[in-house]
């Protein structure tokens, strides 16, 4: 143990820990760019879609609702994707759903981009979503297997902000794409990042799992034992299973948060042809897209801070209490942004939008656009690394369920999103959907004397912050020890 070490640490967490030594530092580095790279596509994917709304909406005769119905389709996808490659990657490893997830990827984008009416759009549109859903909840896995406790924050900020990179880039590389070639051909190059994307898999990607842990291992000691020869064999899961996990209410009540803030930034971006686009008369796709990159270089920035906070208040708080951790302590970290700077941001966009014309306008919106960036992963960071961190054992599972139960909700309220703003107008949306964060989320302040703590709507971080081991003794889901996560 180290000076910088100010915990008492147990033989059985020195053991524990010994598990995350499998892999050197250089090695777990290029882990941790290829789930990056994978956990990009679907930002990648969505992102460079939203800008061409427009176009594909000409091109295959339809109208820009009717398009967005592909943005929630995708949603859906992504979430029946990642419950399924995160149930498995349990059974069978991290390293088979990549081998596999990816060339449904590529399948779909092909789809897309031959699509010759919506029908056919929507369908690809869900096969793409669906090969690269594993993405993210099983790279959230990969990070919890090869990084200790007091190191994971960090490395699960560093996968949000590369993985997050998509979002920055995706919208220019789509809206340029659709401007001057068309928006099939952005497609194409989703195709070929899929492809090289699969290729530094197969090449680079080890297993990452823990030894002895998964499914299969224990399917063939349980066959040795019974004198049979092992077997390798598909085995059919439930991939709903993962649902189970959130009958935790502190984790159900955390999945609640993380689809409140990220809400505000569907919100934002879905409707942006219609929103921005209209009010500022900005018909040029290059320009629509290159509007994006506010709120993208917010969640590149906003992610590893977020972990180095998430870390720190982990450390900070456990050397409080004389070494005992308390799992709930790595929310901490997400006060501020989660009560101030998401509901801030999008309320004080649809009011620039409504009453204020000309670049000014224009200019405000771009500077919350990235403070919203930022905000959303102050609390999306130490909301999936608290995940992994309290049911370790079935991190990617969690990861899949938080998103499965969060992408329903998502993909029924942003199909709303447009009709709202043409029925309603932009400030009105807004800020319904600001009340709504500030109503999960506004209510993640500790028990102090503090602005925002009469809005008594939820509380609902406040409540996990406060009463975690409450919540969690009221139902075992098999959560973590400090021995074992």
């Amino acid at each position: 143990m180290s000076e910088e070490t100010p915990l008492l640490v147990s033989d059985a967490e020195l053991a524990h820990e010994a598990i995350y030594n499998r892999f050197p530092g250089s090695q777990k580095r290029v882990i941790v760019a290829l789930v990056s790279a994978s956990a990009t596509l679907p930002m990648f994917a969505g992102g460079s879609f939203i800008p061409t709304i427009p176009q594909i909406a000409r091109d295959l005769d339809t109208t820009g609702e009717v398009v967005s119905f592909a943005v929630s389709i995708s949603i859906i996808g992504s979430a029946l994707g990642a419950m399924v490659f995160a149930r498995y990657s349990s059974f069978y490893g991290r390293r088979p759903m990549y081998l596999h997830g990816l060339p449904l990827l590529c399948l779909g984008s092909l789809g897309v981009y031959l699509s010759r009416n919506i029908q056919q759009l929507l369908v690809a549109r869900f096969i793409q979503a669906f090969g690269t859903s594993g993405g993210f909840s099983v790279g959230a896995g990969v990070i919890g297997d090869i990084y200790k406790l007091t190191e994971r924050g960090t490395a699960m900020g560093i996968f949000f902000s590369a993985s997050l990179v998509g979002n920055a880039v995706s919208p220019i590389v789509g809206g340029w794409g659709a401007r001057y070639y068309s928006w099939r051909y952005v497609q194409l190059g989703i195709f070929v990042l899929g492809a090289l994307v699969f290729l530094g898999m197969l090449l680079f990607l080890p297993e990452t799992s823990h030894p002895g842990t998964l499914g299969v291992e224990k399917l063939h000691a349980e066959e040795e034992a019974n004198g049979r020869q092992p077997k390798t064999r598909w085995v059919w899961l439930n991939p709903f299973s993962s649902f189970y996990l959130l009958r935790g209410p502190n984790l159900l009540l955390v999945t609640f948060v993380s689809f409140a803030i990220l809400y505000t930034d569907y919100t934002i971006l879905v409707p942006i042809a219609y929103t921005l686009g209209e009010r500022y008369d900005i018909k040029n796709e290059a320009v629509l897209g290159a509007l994006f990159f506010p709120m993208g270089l917010g969640n590149i920035l906003g992610a590893p801070l977020a972990g180095i906070l998430a870390d720190r208040a982990v450390i900070n708080w456990r050397k409080k209490r004389g070494g005992l951790w308390v799992p709930e302590d790595r929310l901490r970290a997400s006060t501020f942004a989660a009560s101030v700077l998401v509901p801030v941001s999008i309320v004080g966009s649809g009011l620039a939008t409504h009453y204020i014309p000309g670049p000014l306008g224009l200019t405000l919106n771009l500077v919350l656009f990235f403070i919203n960036g930022l905000g959303v992963d102050l609390v999306l960071s130490p909301c999936s690394a608290y995940l992994v961190d309290v049911v370790h054992s079935r991190s990617a599972e969690i990861m899949a369920g938080t998103v499965g139960v969060r992408s329903g909700f998502l993909s029924f309220a942003v199909s709303l999103v447009v009709p709202s703003i043409h029925r309603y107008g932009v400030l009105a949306t807004n800020t319904a959907v600001g009340l709504l964060a500030w109503a999960g989320a506004g209510s993640v302040l500790p028990h102090t004397h503090t602005l925002f703590i009469d809005w008594a709507v939820s509380r609902v971080l406040w409540i996990t912050i406060i009463y975690g081991d409450t919540l969690r003794g009221w139902v075992d889901v098999g959560y973590s020890s400090i021995e074992t996560t």
